[in-house]
């Protein structure tokens, strides 16, 4: 559409949205009514069986080391050479035993080294260092 200005011979053109707008909306909708039809599921009728118990999920067990660099299984002291043998006994009974090791911010680096060089050794392959946030 063209109009012309007030006292030049200058011509002002617009485009015209409304025919876009029309193509677009029809492509919504075709899109929109084929694509549950695109999906690649197979529908299956799936068998019924008994009532299944979960797997047992373990708590993972807590090794800490305080202020004073002693270490802790749960709540129980350990040397270290203790600490290893229970982390080892700990990996027999259980090999996917997961392991928390958490340790005082106070404490020096080499004593919470030795705690995950214990770990390392004992196979136990699970190992989360806590922190707080």
């Amino acid at each position: 559409m063209a109009f012309s200005s007030h006292d030049d011979d200058e011509v002002l053109s617009e485009m015209n949205v409304t025919p876009l707008v029309d193509v677009m909306l029809v492509l919504l909708v075709v899109f929109i009514v084929t694509a549950p039809l695109m999906t690649n599921a197979v529908h299956v009728n799936l068998p019924k069986t008994g009532a299944v118990a979960p797997p047992e999920t373990k708590e993972p067990m807590v090794v800490s080391v305080d202020a004073d660099g002693a270490y802790f299984i749960g709540k129980k002291e350990y040397s270290f050479e203790d600490l290893e043998q229970a982390l080892v006994q700990a990996h027999d009974e259980n090999p996917d035993q997961a392991v928390q090791l958490q340790a005082d911010e106070g404490v020096e680096y080499g004593t919470v080294a030795k705690a995950m060089a214990a770990l390392e050794r004992s196979g136990i392959q699970k190992v989360a260092v806590l922190t707080q946030q």
